[in-house]
């Protein structure tokens, strides 16, 4: 409908082992918990008058329901998928068939570690890719899905 104001509402999807944020390898991911990483995608979120869901889910079957349930609200997605961003098919496909906007979110620069993790199979199914600023990497996810849910309206 023209006027229609766009549906402001965003699901961050954190994927396996996030839960362990703080607890973690500290020299890598910093001492954050999730919930701190949550409570900074909610400020946000509050500014810039968005709704925002989280969850973490560490079963690749849960995060795809959790981008099926997104998509079929009409919810932007911001996706860390973790280690499933580097060989789950069935995640990408998922997100492929989501006709929202969506960003992937790494919280290291993954093209600076390990070689497996420079490649990632659902960063070709999404709009675009964040990663390497830590709760940053969110953050930044987070105006570009609110930027593109805009700029459908």
């Amino acid at each position: 409908m023209k006027g229609r104001r766009s549906n402001r509402s965003i699901a961050v999807i954190h994927g396996p082992n996030l839960n362990l944020l703080g607890a973690r390898e500290p020299a890598v991911y910093g001492l954050m918990t999730l919930r701190d990483v949550n409570a900074a995608i909610r400020t946000l979120c509050e500014q810039l008058g968005c709704t925002v869901t989280t969850e973490q889910h560490n079963g690749e079957g849960e995060m795809i329901d959790a981008v099926q349930k997104a998509a079929a609200l009409g919810s932007a997605i911001v996706i860390n998928p973790g280690a499933l961003a580097h060989y789950s098919y069935a995640l990408r496909d998922a997100l492929a068939a989501a006709a929202v906007p969506k960003v992937e979110v790494h919280l290291t620069n993954t093209q600076a570690r390990e070689p497996f993790r420079r490649r990632s199979v659902t960063a070709a199914a999404v709009d675009g890719t964040v990663g390497g600023f830590g709760v940053d990497s969110y953050l930044l996810a987070i105006r570009a899905v609110a930027a593109r849910h805009d700029s459908r309206s």
